[in-house]
């Protein structure tokens, strides 16, 4: 691939053209909003002039309830030799361009598993996609061309390449995407009233629960839209079982031994059942789940704390696997935990406290 245009330049679509851009392929950038693909242009993108003549790829980002149109346009003017779209929902947008009748070889469904809480050419970066998946859709139709250069795009990317079935992805990002984005902005919402005073306890556990609800909701209501029947049907089953766990709960605040007894053991069940769905989430690059040892380090919030300690970390010969990091209600300080590996724990500790950081035991 010596030439792609990108056609959306939202967090997506820039995001791959640092990628692309980066490697050598000359990018062209094109968006319904000229003055976001000319950001997108600023930040080392690509051009914004239109192509001479066809390029090798065309890569649509834009919104789901737009792709096919946006697709059809661009395959009828014939802007390129394979075409691809990085929407989240892929048997819509199929079956659309489908009805319109056109000649689908050279095009390809893909998704990449990727993303943030902020949208737009300024959240985007040239890393974004590195070690996520990229889900390729193809069909006994697609052309062996057109599925290499999206495979050539996802190396560009740095990221690992899945083939799916259509409507069984979208099946699956309704699990893992875009039901508990749902939950996720419901549980923000219990916070948008509360009293001040319960606000400020926030911690670790709610920021988790909470990040994605900061999402932009037109975004949302647009991938929504185009896959409303499997995370409806999620839901409902969330939905029993947050009766069923509301029942356990008012059992446990019955006289009745028995009763509590029941209720216990359905709040148990409940718990358990999370463990046993949490343990299957993939650890690192995409890996078996790793168990990792907690350090946990007491720092001021000051500027270049963190990079002394990762600094003081390194000379330790100890690699951090990830990180977390707890302010404190109320004060210029807070908590970093350094999840390492269980080997690395004693060595990392002595080599902090004998560089003068405070470890919490």
């Amino acid at each position: 691939m010596r030439t792609a245009l990108v056609i959306g330049t939202g967090l997506i679509g820039t995001s791959a053209a640092l990628a692309l851009t980066a490697r050598g392929v000359v990018v062209h950038l094109a968006d319904h909003d000229p003055e976001q693909a000319r950001t997108a242009a600023a930040l080392g993108a690509g051009t914004d002039e239109a192509p001479e003549g066809p390029v090798d790829l065309a890569i649509v980002a834009a919104p789901p309830a737009h792709v096919a149109a946006t697709l059809a346009d661009a395959m009828r003017r014939g802007v390129a030799r394979g075409y691809l779209d990085v929407a989240s929902v892929k048997g819509g947008p199929r079956r659309e361009l489908e009805a319109l009748g056109l000649d689908l070889t050279p095009y390809i469904g893909t998704h990449p598993m990727s993303g943030r809480e902020k949208s737009g050419p300024l959240a985007a970066s040239g890393d974004l996609f590195e070690g996520r998946p990229w889900v390729l859709t193809p069909t006994r139709d697609t052309d062996t061309e057109v599925l290499n250069l999206a495979l050539e795009l996802v190396s560009h990317c740095r990221a690992v390449p899945v083939v799916m079935d259509a409507d069984a992805h979208d099946r699956a990002v309704a699990l893992v995407s875009h039901m508990p984005h749902l939950v996720s902005s419901m549980v923000a919402a219990r916070l948008e009233h509360a009293e001040e005073t319960a606000v400020r306890l926030c911690g670790q556990g709610i920021r988790d629960v909470t990040r994605i609800a900061a999402s932009d909701p037109r975004m949302w209501i647009d991938i929504l839209s185009a896959n409303p029947g499997p995370v409806a049907d999620l839901l409902a089953d969330v939905s029993a079982d947050l009766d069923e766990t509301v029942q356990a709960l008012r059992a446990l605040q019955s006289s009745d031994e028995a009763k509590r007894r029941e209720g216990a053991g359905g709040i148990e069940d409940v718990l358990r059942r999370g463990n046993a769905g949490q343990v299957r989430v993939p650890g690192k690059h995409g890996s078996a789940p790793r168990v990792y040892e907690v350090v946990a380090v007491l720092i001021d919030d000051q500027p270049g704390q963190l990079a002394r300690i990762f600094a003081d970390a390194g000379m330790a010969g100890v690699n951090i696997e990830d990180v977390r990091i707890e302010h404190a209600t109320g004060q210029q300080a807070g908590l970093v935990q350094l999840m390492v590996e269980p080997k690395a724990v004693p060595v990392l500790g002595a080599a902090l406290r004998e560089r003068g950081w405070a470890l919490r035991q």
